[in-house]
């Protein structure tokens, strides 16, 4: 928005779809019912919604905020308009976290998981303390995540980042009671957190090779649906939801080696093409790599006892089966949304209600296949497994 007129200003009006991916975008002339407007730079993205302006891209949301109409008759809940910043928004809430910044949140996870690194390498010498700050900051790392799952409408993930600092918290207490064989479990654990989260986090939170797996899973996953359906699919431009706004990944002049200031649920997103130029509606994300998975079986198998053929082997298993598995997920994800347009459950298209539900616990079912493969595979985990869920069977005298 340009200028500084009281009634009428300048807007310019996005069409979205639920992605947030541009599909339509219109500049006009509009009254606005806010006395005083400011530059494009001091504006933020909102969403009109019953006749009231909402927020839209913020990292931290209560929920709609009521402010001044937009007299905007006509706009639709995917158009997009900006207005003055200060009109909308409270002191202090923008850019705000519920408990502490996500710099700062980030910063303690690492040096949580350092420390779990640290105290399962030394374990042979007094580490306890060590360990039992690690386990309260990585869970503590977790817990705020929570408050972002939340805001992205998603109960699961959001119960699930919730429940991180109470178990954390039970596993620091654990490691000052456990022995024996609870003993080399609860050591077994503090590896597989650290050697799972670390390199999760080095891929998260570095721009490179963030982008860097989005386009090496975006373009194998298009390959995959072509050589299926015969579609051609083609990757376009990978946007970057940065604070100041949504721009290209080659116009963005932000630190890509550590960024943690983004906006939107997603830091990066990759459109899919048609051939002919045409978006279908989807963008690739990191979410979509299927690195959670994979993290979380190279921590649990690298801190084995046991020798490095074994691992190795089991990971050359694991890994590439994870691939493929995630591979097929996501070509049938884009086939369906591309072939029942018109489909709908509850109010959700084919593409949300698979990608939101379906996909997702037929995911755990299959990682739920791959451990119990990696428990007959490498019976000491799942010895490791037992001991921490107090399911051990007892021995017969």
């Amino acid at each position: 928005m340009v200028g500084d007129h009281t009634h009428e200003v300048a807007c310019s009006v996005e069409v979205t779809n639920h992605l947030g991916c541009p599909i339509e975008q219109m500049d006009f002339l509009r009254s606005v019912d806010v006395p005083r407007l400011a530059l494009v730079d001091d504006a933020v993205p909102v969403q009109e919604r019953n006749g009231q302006a909402v927020m839209h891209t913020l990292p931290w949301r209560p929920g709609p905020l009521d402010v001044r109409p937009l007299h905007a008759a006509g706009l639709s809940t995917q158009l997009m308009a900006f207005v003055a910043l200060n009109r909308l928004i409270p002191p202090g809430l923008l850019g705000g976290s519920v408990l502490v910044e996500k710099e700062t949140a980030t910063l303690l996870g690492a040096i949580g998981m350092l420390l779990l690194a640290a105290s399962w390498w030394w374990k042979g010498r007094d580490v306890l303390r060590l360990a039992q700050l690690g386990w309260v900051l990585v869970g503590f790392y977790f817990f705020t995540q929570a408050w972002t799952y939340m805001d992205h409408d998603d109960p699961i993930l959001t119960v699930m980042a919730a429940m991180t600092l109470p178990l954390s918290c039970w596993a620091a207490w654990w490691e000052g009671q456990a022995e024996g064989r609870k003993k080399e479990a609860i050591v077994w654990a503090r590896g597989t957190v650290a050697f799972a989260g670390g390199p999760y986090l080095l891929i998260a939170y570095v721009p490179y090779l963030s982008v860097l797996a989005i386009w090496f899973v975006a373009s194998q996953s298009a390959m995959f649906l072509g050589f299926a359906t015969g579609t051609d699919i083609q990757i376009g431009t990978t946007w970057v939801n940065d604070t100041s706004g949504r721009v290209a990944w080659e116009d963005w002049d932000g630190n890509r080696w550590f960024a943690t200031d983004f906006t939107g649920e997603y830091a990066f997103q990759s459109e899919l093409l048609l051939a002919n130029g045409e978006a279908i509606g989807i963008n690739f994300v990191l979410a979509c790599t299927a690195i959670q998975s994979m993290v979380l079986f190279i921590g649990a198998i690298a801190v084995l006892d046991l020798s490095w053929k074994k691992r190795a082997r089991a990971l050359l298993l694991i890994l590439p089966t994870i691939h493929v598995l995630n591979l097929f997920r996501n070509a049938g994800l884009i086939w369906m949304h591309m072939t029942y347009t018109e489909w709908t459950f509850w109010g959700l298209s084919v593409f949300e209600f698979g990608h939101s539900y379906v996909a997702r616990f037929v995911s755990l079912f299959a990682m739920f296949l791959l451990a119990l493969i990696m428990f007959e595979m490498l019976p000491s985990m799942h010895r490791n497994i037992l001991a921490l869920t107090g399911t051990e069977p007892k021995k017969r005298r």
